[in-house]
């Protein structure tokens, strides 16, 4: 898609928001597009905003008012609230790219109008480092131009796949919550690395070179996980030693117990075809 004079507001100037301002500033021509950062606290948006050097706006409507499409970096139990607030702003064939988990493009189309294409997306955490695996998904609403402009705005932090709507949950419970499993096996290893005599700094290093080496390996050839863990696995060594001993304990069953109760969760926040009300304290999408 051509960005010639396209404007895109980031509602949101959490991790999330930040990313994607980052992400466009660092992959789009400046000047043919124009970034506009909005949000709750003033004083924050502007501090993000000077630092990644995109615009400002001091309320969110000022920011959806002058967009052509919209990103809601904000947390699904704020939604309701943000779309309340932008609606009277939004205009026809404006685009709205929502990230917010378990929320259906119908609850956004509601709020939204008829004129407004929806798209639903869901990015991970490494959207920071412009390495996120994104899943997103077209409303009833979106045309092909919606079609473009979200997948261009998403292919600036990472990754990105179609999928139908009906697994957005599925790809929330997988990659939009992996990082978490993977956090939490680089800090295992890391300590087993220190348990057997490995200095921390030593130890993460190589538990880190080892989990972006594999993942390039899979990537690189292609085949199953499966294939390539036979290629370590010699008779009486070490990493048969070592797959007995996951699967007695049961790793890979906890973290598809994981992926599972991640996607409920995911389906329980779009229930009743919106989100939980607000908690108190909630804020933008971190």
């Amino acid at each position: 898609m051509s960005t010639a004079g396209e404007r895109v507001a980031i509602v949101g100037s959490g991790n999330m928001g930040t990313a994607f301002a980052r992400g466009l500033q660092e992959t789009w021509p400046s000047a043919r597009t124009t970034v506009t950062l909005s949000g709750r606290d003033p004083a924050r948006v502007r501090a993000a905003a000077s630092r990644l050097g995109v615009r400002f706006a001091r309320t969110n409507p000022e920011a959806v008012g002058a967009a052509d499409t919209i990103v809601l970096a904000v947390k699904p139990q704020i939604l309701p609230t943000v779309l309340e607030e932008i609606r009277p702003a939004l205009h026809a064939g404006s685009t709205i790219l929502s990230i917010a988990a378990g929320i259906p493009t119908a609850f956004l189309e509601s709020r939204a109008g008829p004129e407004v294409g929806v798209v639903r997306a869901m990015p991970n955490v490494a959207a920071s480092v412009r390495a996120s695996a994104t899943a997103y998904c077209l409303g009833k609403s979106a045309g092909r131009r919606d079609r473009d402009r979200a997948r261009t705005i998403l292919e600036s932090i990472g990754t990105v796949v179609e999928v139908d709507e009906s697994l957005m949950d599925a790809v929330t419970g997988l990659s939009g919550t992996g990082p978490l499993y993977l956090f939490l096996i680089l800090e295992s290893l890391s300590d087993a690395g220190v348990k057997v005599g490995l200095s921390r700094e030593t130890a993460t290093h190589l538990a880190i070179q080892t989990l972006v080496g594999s993942a390039q390996l899979v990537r690189a050839t292609g085949e199953h996980p499966a294939k390539l863990r036979d290629l370590v696995t010699s008779p009486g060594g070490t990493a048969i030693t070592a797959l007995h001993s996951l699967e007695r304990n049961g790793l890979k069953a906890m973290l598809m117990d994981a992926v599972e109760a991640a996607t409920r969760r995911s389906r329980e926040l779009g229930r009743r075809d919106g989100p939980e009300p607000a908690a108190a304290g909630a804020h933008e999408r971190t």
